[in-house]
């Protein structure tokens, strides 16, 4: 089979993950309690869809059963500044590359050059170093250290579609209550429904409950651009899975127990464990660039807890392949249908995989 053939044959359209989102529906502001939430159950095992309230969450977990949560927080990543020759920019950090550079995308009227000095704050001095594609490499010219300039004078990164001033309840909201890796520019917002009362009762009915990390870069926002998906370049984001998540998925795969992925973030960085380990989940740390589509095949977890995405977006195609492309955009419809709240401040999605 020729290279053409190949090609045709994995081909997937942009417009089949497109669908009709009524701006209404996409959530500007937390719901009043954290598990206050609506739950959208899919079981792609028999394709069946069931309404529910996220503090129902307990009733879909057995004693045995293993999730998996992205402990990443969420840091200060944006500020505004100006140019050397005066013009206003807005810089987006989406990586830390060391205590005093970062990569960041930067608004600007015009693009910058080499050596270009800024002022960020009002008091940061940074200077450009150069650019990966559409972000800038900075150093921050200062004795302090990246993260304290931040924290300090930096700003609550809400997504795009939340285009509003950031409020003291972001502050909290904006960040999982078990969140303790700094390093991310946007929550892995599936753990935003969970408080500390749920995560105990779900410890105590035997439930365990494991971490790893993928710091969320600014690329989860980044649309597709391309008509064929399997031409979209994914962002590299820094991942962890470490060895005690390992064992405790292998124990709970032998012994008759499910892994529940909390978050797309949480299955990437799974999937990027077991794809370093020839399909076989190992103790992993590193940048991942993995794009799961349709076709893809799922190694580690059964089970997947989501917010409901945006059309066209990756994160759409990757409950895509873990749910069934038409078992997703049946209960997407039905989501419309029913108002749930979409994205970050939304609803939550429980999917089976589909076998």
């Amino acid at each position: 089979m020729n290279v053409l053939s190949v090609r045709k044959m994995y081909e997937m359209k942009i417009q089949d993950y497109d669908f009709s989102l009524p701006p209404e529906l996409i959530a500007q502001f937390p719901i009043g309690k954290r598990t206050g939430g609506r739950m959208l159950y899919l079981n792609g095992r028999n394709d069946s869809l069931h309404d529910a309230m996220f503090a129902d969450l307990p009733q879909y977990l057995q004693s045995g059963d293993v999730m998996v949560f992205n402990d990443t927080r969420v840091i200060k990543a944006r500020l505004f500044g100006i140019k050397d020759s005066g013009g206003k920019i807005e810089v987006m950090v989406e990586r830390i590359i060391d205590e005093h550079s970062v990569l960041a995308l930067i608004r600007a009227s015009h693009p910058l050059r080499k050596s270009s000095r800024l002022i960020l704050a009002g008091i940061i001095s940074a200077t450009v170093l150069g650019r990966e594609h559409d972000f800038y490499i900075l150093r921050f010219d200062h004795k302090d250290t990246v993260f304290k300039l931040l924290e300090q004078y930096g700003n609550l990164p809400l997504p795009p579609y939340i285009p509003r001033e950031v409020t003291q309840e972001d502050e909290v909201r904006y960040q999982t209550v078990y969140a303790r890796e700094c390093g991310a520019v946007a929550a892995p917002t599936a753990g935003l429904h969970f408080d500390e009362l749920m995560l105990s009762k779900i410890r105590e009915m035997g439930v365990v409950i494991t971490y790893v990390t993928l710091h969320v870069g600014a690329g989860t926002f980044q649309p597709v651009k391309v008509k064929n998906i399997i031409d979209h370049k994914m962002h590299k984001e820094i991942f962890h899975v470490p060895e005690e998540t390992v064992k405790a998925i292998q124990l709970a795969k032998t012994s008759g127990g499910r892994v529940l992925a909390v978050g797309t973030t949480s299955l990437r960085a799974l999937e990027s464990a077991a794809r370093a380990g020839d399909g076989k989940l190992i103790p992993c740390s590193g940048n991942t660039d993995i794009f799961i589509t349709p076709g893809y095949r799922l190694h580690v977890a059964e089970r997947l807890l989501t917010n409901f995405h945006l059309p066209c977006s990756t994160l759409l195609m990757l409950v895509s392949a873990f749910g069934g492309r038409e078992n997703i955009g049946r209960a997407y419809q039905h989501a419309v249908d029913k108002c749930y709240r979409f994205l970050s401040y939304g609803d939550a999605m429980l999917i089976e995989k589909k076998i």
